[in-house]
């Protein structure tokens, strides 16, 4: 006898839970995405818009294209969300709604739009459970009236984090690491950023015994890390590390032998009497697969520069020492003699002169493709030249606020914007100064704060990027573009007439480049003739093609 009291059976539904269509005689072929979940904020409107660049950036990320989430692979398993559904037996009768609908909605949703989808029903519940579940990447902003159980509790419903961001607008302290400690065992990537009032209170022990602890933290990026005092990092599996703000540390000891890459910026006090010479042997010494190295502090000198050349890096691609006014061109020939395979080389703030990018040019002429030396005032323009001519694999080149002019800063120089600012004989030599740059694979340039520059010409084929800021005392006139690739040209804090030189010379150029009038031979068969498209024909051009050519338009950006 049957019992009355045993639930019913449940039934499968009716309709296929790809498509929605009924099953009897159906076949399905809807390509249902992978079910790797990347749970966003309520900070990001939506995942696919770029995530916003941090105060993180590096000038060993300079040209780096912002990371877009991976594209769902058509040739995902189709049985994940079948599986998914009937775990969670939600009827489609009831709720209307496929279940890899469902999925897919939810995967896309910021934390507190998945909080409240789990109050609708049943089924989104059980739904909604398995997206925190199967979630690899959780970026949070946390305000201030935020408490720390809040953020708990979000953890403790990932156990598969992989990649955590946090946005701090609170105090970030050890309870705060201690909780991703405990609930993110599988955490390989994490990077905090604090805004506004926020303080970092981490002090270098506690951020020691985390580091210890995680043996799968691949990176590590943190920023106002003011309160560290000095630090001992022991990792086998640690990779990236990034520390901002930092400031007086009595030690700082690196025992990881995978970190590829480090960035260390000090904050810009005098009296920060951190001993990076010994930084820099510790680093020799233990991290001997380092590829890229960014310091910034004002405690540079000619001694750190020696004490990296002893270190011997031999995979060493990437230099970024930027702020260092003691770096002399006997530094940039130290560097030279070390390391002859570097690829980029920053050296911002230094005090090298024209010597020093002989120097450069003669020890990295087949592999130097990034350049960067803003605010180097003993640089002149015929260095800058020098280098363009002499590195054929350039790519990217910043001068930004070396060709500068003394009295620039002067805040009467922005009162006159449609006019020639009038300067003294005296400064005649540091003004007027012109730029002539042939290069076949330069992409980026940036000229940004150089208001000594009188006259500049570029003949770049490849150039994409121009950035031209503040650059006051150039001349409408002597000002010449044949860059036909050219996408963006940034002219804020420049002269009205200068400007729209720049606008007549962009947008000319991709009307002149190419001229598509069909040619014709004279009777005697002496000359060549270009023949108007009106008159001719014999031949006309596609207008596809026509189209294509008239939407390649540069963007002249002003604020």
């Amino acid at each position: 006898m049957k019992n009355s009291h045993s639930q019913p059976k449940k039934r499968g539904g009716y309709n296929c839970g790809r498509c929605g269509q009924p099953k009897k005689g159906h076949i399905c072929n809807f390509n249902t995405p992978s079910h790797s979940v990347t749970v966003f904020s309520a900070a990001t409107p939506s995942p696919l818009l770029r995530h916003p660049p941090s105060h993180l950036r590096r000038a060993l990320s300079f040209d780096d294209v912002d990371v877009e989430p991976a594209e769902c692979d058509e040739m995902a398993d189709r049985d994940s969300v079948v599986e998914i559904a009937d775990s969670v037996g939600l009827d489609l009768d009831s709720c209307g709604l496929p279940v890899s609908l469902v999925w897919e909605v939810m995967r896309r949703l910021p934390p507190a739009g998945l909080l409240s989808a789990a109050k609708v029903c049943k089924g989104w519940r059980k739904v909604a459970r398995r997206v925190w579940k199967a979630a690899e990447e959780l970026r949070l902003r946390v305000p201030a009236s935020v408490h720390v159980g809040f953020v708990a509790s979000m953890l403790q419903k990932c156990p598969g984090i992989v990649r955590l961001s946090l946005r701090m607008e609170s105090d970030f302290d050890s309870t705060m690491l201690a909780c991703i400690a405990f609930s993110c065992p599988n955490l390989e990537h994490i990077e905090v950023s604090t805004f506004d009032t926020a303080i970092n209170r981490i002090n270098g022990d506690e951020l020691g015994r985390f580091v210890a602890d995680k043996r799968s933290l691949k990176s590590l990026k943190m920023e106002g890390c003011s309160n560290l005092g000095g630090f001992v990092l022991c990792s086998s599996s640690l990779c990236t590390l990034w520390l901002s703000d930092l400031y007086c540390l009595s030690k700082m000891v690196f025992n990881c032998p995978q970190l590829r890459e480090i960035s260390l910026e000090f904050s810009r006090q005098e009296n920060d009497d951190t001993d990076l010479t010994a930084m820099i042997d510790g680093l020799g010494r233990s991290c001997l697969r380092l590829q890229n190295i960014h310091i910034a502090s004002m405690q540079l000198s000619h001694a750190v520069v020696l004490a990296l050349s002893a270190a011997q890096l031999r995979e060493l691609q990437m230099l970024s020492l930027v702020l260092g006014s003691e770096i002399t061109d006997a530094s940039v020939a130290a560097i030279a003699s070390s390391y002859p395979n570097l690829e980029l080389l920053d050296l911002s703030g230094s005090g090298i002169s024209d010597s020093g990018i002989g120097i450069i040019c003669n020890a990295f002429p087949e592999t130097l493709s990034r350049l960067l030396l803003s605010l180097c005032p003993n640089v002149t323009s015929s260095g800058i030249q020098f280098a363009t001519a002499q590195l054929p694999l350039l790519e990217l080149m910043d001068c930004g606020m070396t060709i500068c002019d003394p009295n620039s800063q002067d805040p009467t120089a922005d009162e006159n914007n449609g006019k020639l600012q009038k300067t003294t004989g005296t400064n005649l030599h540091l003004i007027n100064q012109k730029l002539i740059i042939k290069h076949d694979h330069l992409k980026k340039l940036s000229l940004w704060g150089c208001s000594g520059l009188d006259a500049l010409y570029l003949n770049c084929p490849q150039l994409n990027d121009l950035n031209l800021n503040s650059c006051r005392n150039l001349h409408p006139e002597r000002l010449l573009l044949h860059c036909p690739a050219l996408g963006n040209v940034h002219a804020s804090g420049c002269q009205d007439m200068l400007i729209g030189a720049i606008q007549s010379q962009v947008c000319n150029a991709f009307t002149d480049m190419d001229n598509h009038s069909p040619s014709k031979h004279l009777p005697d068969g002496s000359k060549r003739i270009q023949v108007p498209h009106l008159l001719s024909g014999e031949c006309h051009e596609p207008e596809k093609k026509l189209r294509r050519i008239e939407k390649r338009l540069c963007n002249v950006l002003v604020e």
